[in-house]
């Protein structure tokens, strides 16, 4: 599937260009669905950061069931006004569920086709009506010029959702994410799933995915 993009519009990667065609979609609407939970853990910390208002992080722990439970986390997290502009972390081992909670929730906001996994990319742009979406994965991210060369700084500076798995392996130059989301894969297929909320933004849009 070719990323998606304005017309003649090229982004830099290092040696690499990406092309990205235009997105002739409609406004996707999603009705809230119910959430397959089960033992919702939640806990407030409230901790202090030097030079800064106090910062209240919310961590809640979740058991999605089955895959339907990731679908519908997914789709209720879509229709959150503050998706446009957040950065979430995904975090787990390999085959923990991550990337199928990305393609949930690319599905849930209007990308079609094929998603593809930017394990060898690093990195997949899109583009639906109205937000621009990035989607990281670092897991053979090993050089830090490589940040510089293929621009990454200037796409965390740019308006978007931008999803990262394997964060840690960028280590300090990622900001700090809104959500941070750690999969567990259980040994009857579920996932035990814990979150933590460390911006407004992240709070707001834990809530409204939750609701």
């Amino acid at each position: 599937m070719e990323p998606l993009g304005q017309p003649g519009h090229q982004t830099r990667f290092g040696r690499r260009q990406i092309h990205r065609g235009h997105a002739n979609l409609g406004k996707s609407e999603f009705a809230r669905p119910c959430l397959y939970l089960r033992h919702p853990l939640e806990t407030i910390v409230l901790s202090t950061v030097q030079h800064h208002s106090p910062i209240v992080e919310t961590h809640s722990t979740l058991l999605w069931t089955d895959e339907t439970a990731t679908a519908a986390f997914a789709q209720a997290l879509a229709t959150q006004p503050d998706i446009t502009h957040a950065f979430i972390t995904l975090h787990g081992d390999l085959g923990a569920g991550k990337t199928t909670l990305v393609r949930h929730l690319l599905r849930a906001l209007g990308v079609p086709g094929r998603i593809k996994s930017p394990t060898y990319a690093v990195v997949e742009p899109h583009e639906v009506p109205g937000l621009n979406i990035w989607h990281f994965d670092f897991y053979r991210f090993s050089d830090p010029r490589e940040w510089e060369d293929a621009g990454f700084r200037d796409i965390f500076a740019s308006p978007g959702l931008k999803l990262a798995e394997w964060p840690q392996n960028a280590g300090g130059l990622l900001p700090a994410p809104d959500l941070a989301i750690t999969l567990e894969a259980l040994a009857d297929e579920s996932r035990q799933v814990h979150i933590t909320a460390a911006t407004a933004v992240g709070q707001r849009l834990l809530q409204g995915a939750r609701a």
